[in-house]
C-alpha cells in the first residue's frame, strides 16, 4: 500500500491533482478518503451554535479518528469513513464503507497538519496556488454553487480563509515531499508525478 498525502488551501486545485492521479492508474486501485468527512460531530450544540463552525481551524477536525482510520486501511481493515453536512454543520448517520487500496490518498486542506496522520504518509504533497488565484477560483465556485453573494464571500475570505491559510495551511508546505505551483493547470509536474506513483506502485507488485 502506498500513501498519499495531497494539502492546499482552499481553491488551490487539490481535487484536480487527486483526479489526475486517480486517472493514471488502474481502476479500482486507489481510495481517497477526503479530509472533510472528519469534521467533528456537533450533533449535541444547537443548530445557530454549530452554524458558526470555523471548517479553516483545526480543532474543527477529530484529528484522533482520522489517523486512526488511515492506520487501519494500511493495517488491511476496512473502514467506516463518516460523512458530513455542511447543510446542518454536523456528522451525519450515514457512513462509507472503504477497503484498502494500492493507494490510499488523503486530501484537505490540513491533510499534512497532524503529526501523526503525516507520518502514516508515504508521500506528501502540497499544491501551492497564489492567492489571487484561489480567491476567484473560491468566489467563481460559491457564487455558482452556493448561491453566495459577492460581499460576503470576500468577507469571509479576509475574516476567515486568508488568516486561516497563513496561520495553518500555508506552514505545512514545509512538511511536503514536492510542491506543486498551479495546481490542477501545471501539467507537466502533474505528469512527473504520475509516473512516479506508476513506478513505485510497479515496484512494490514485484516484491
Amino acid at each position: 500500500m502506498f500513501i498519499i498525502g495531497i494539502a492546499g488551501g482552499t481553491g488551490s486545485g487539490k481535487t484536480t491533482v487527486v483526479k489526475k492521479i486517480v486517472e493514471a492508474l488502474p481502476e479500482g486501485s486507489v481510495a481517497v478518503i477526503p479530509q472533510d468527512s472528519y469534521y467533528k460531530d456537533q450533533s449535541d450544540m444547537p443548530l445557530e451554535e454549530r452554524l458558526k463552525t470555523n471548517f479553516d481551524h483545526p480543532d474543527a477536525f477529530e484529528w484522533p479518528l482520522f489517523a486512526q482510520q488511515i492506520a487501519d486501511l494500511k493495517a488491511g481493515r476496512a473502514i467506516e469513513q463518516p460523512t458530513y453536512s455542511y447543510v446542518i454543520s454536523t456528522r451525519m448517520k450515514e457512513t462509507v464503507h472503504v477497503e484498502p487500496r494500492d493507494v490510499i490518498i488523503v486530501e484537505g486542506i490540513m491533510a499534512l497538519y497532524d503529526k501523526t496522520l503525516r507520518d502514516q504518509m508515504d508521500l506528501k504533497i502540497f499544491v501551492d496556488t497564489g492567492a489571487d488565484e484561489r480567491l476567484l477560483r473560491v468566489v467563481t465556485r460559491d457564487m455558482a454553487e452556493r448561491g453566495k453573494d459577492l460581499d460576503t464571500l470576500i468577507k469571509k475570505y479576509r475574516d476567515v480563509l486568508k488568516p486561516m491559510h497563513e496561520e495553518f495551511i500555508e506552514p505545512t508546505k514545509a512538511y511536503a515531499d514536492i510542491i506543486i505551483p498551479l495546481g490542477g493547470e501545471n501539467r507537466k509536474a502533474i505528469a512527473m508525478l504520475q509516473r512516479y506513483v506508476k513506478a513505485i506502485l510497479n515496484e512494490k507488485k514485484k516484491l
